[in-house]
């Protein structure tokens, strides 16, 4: 657990933005959510302007954000605290604490908003949590160092990642048993699920790959290869991943090579690569399609993406190792 001398001046801080500004909070405004470890801190973008308009104090290591369904909550994984925080969106604080929960790493929440989907990284386990209840209704053994997690909108399934074994855990949520084990690329890290949920997309830090599974059969139906110019291959390293809000085209960042690649879904063709900050690494879209939000971990930012122009329009400061973001896109 790291010492922190300043958490209580950014206590203040935090409180004094909050009373000035409670209104621009309310769930559906599209604000931007970003997660900075370091600081240990979610940062509140207003979703027009950009401009800073809150700072809300977390446990130690913010990492991986989720939305409730209704978007009323914010749930921020804090691993180094081993504590999922409850952000209350309207007022802009946290309100609860899910603890006991051992390094939390990335997480889904159930169609239903009842319970957490979790990766337990150092305990080679994925998770089950009961919201209401504070407490981890079942545990499954999964690969070592486990990270993605993605449930099926229909609550049945769910994909785990586990980096070492290079696998792709496929998880019987009515039985809580593992169906398939399927072999991907190197350093499997996250996921997106195609609309008519028959493809899955897996990013691989380490083979600069991204996998696609047919979730039909649970195998390997294609890997694409990112090749940005003036970059080693070990230097391509891609983590998040977003499928476009019409379905065609995957974003896909690629770490410590510093692009957003624009791969086209129905040719699986790569089509661009655009240049952001170091180490690209967490990704969205914004309310109304046209921009994207990248996270740059080492340059300490986050890059605007114009989707049409497929360029970046600015980077603006985003906290000390900022990781994850998510847009308020809920309807008001």
């Amino acid at each position: 657990m790291r010492f922190n001398p300043y958490k209580q001046g950014r206590l203040v801080v935090a409180a004094a933005l909050l009373a000035a500004s409670p209104a621009l909070l309310a769930a559906g405004t599209g604000n931007i959510y970003v997660s900075s470890e370091d600081d240990d801190v979610v940062t509140v973008f207003d979703g027009e302007s950009l401009e800073k308009i809150d700072t809300i104090q977390v446990s130690e290591r913010p990492r991986w954000l989720a939305f409730s369904p209704d978007h009323k909550k914010l749930y921020v994984a804090c691993g180094d605290e081993d504590s999922i925080d409850v952000i209350d969106v309207a007022e802009g604080k946290v309100t609860d604490r899910l603890t006991d929960i051992d390094d939390p790493e990335i997480f889904a929440i159930g169609p239903d908003g009842k319970h957490l989907f979790i990766s337990n990284e150092d305990d080679a386990q994925f998770s089950i949590y009961d919201i209401a209840g504070k407490k981890a209704v079942t545990k499954i053994d999964v690969g070592q160092e486990p990270e993605g997690v993605l449930v099926t909108p229909d609550g049945k399934t769910a994909y785990v990642t586990s980096e070492v074994a290079n696998m792709v855990h496929v998880v019987n949520l009515d039985s809580h048993e593992i169906e398939a084990n399927i072999v991907v690329g190197n350093r499997p890290r996250r996921f997106a699920l195609s609309e008519d949920g028959n493809t899955l997309w897996v990013t691989n830090e380490l083979s600069g790959s991204v996998s696609l599974i047919d979730t039909q059969t649970n195998e390997v139906s294609d890997t694409i290869e990112f090749n940005p110019k003036g970059f080693r291959p070990e230097d391509v390293t891609p983590v998040g991943i977003k499928l476009s809000d019409d379905g065609s085209h995957a974003y896909v960042t690629l770490g410590r090579a510093n692009h957003v690649a624009f791969v086209n879904v129905k040719s699986h063709e790569v089509e661009d690569y655009v240049l952001v900050g170091d180490r690209a690494w967490g990704i969205a879209q914004s309310r109304d399609g046209k921009q994207l939000y990248v996270t740059n971990g080492l340059s300490d930012d986050m890059s605007i993406v114009d989707i049409a122009q497929r360029k970046t329009l600015r980077s603006i400061a985003a906290g000390r190792v900022p990781h994850s973001v998510v847009i308020d896109t809920a309807a008001e």
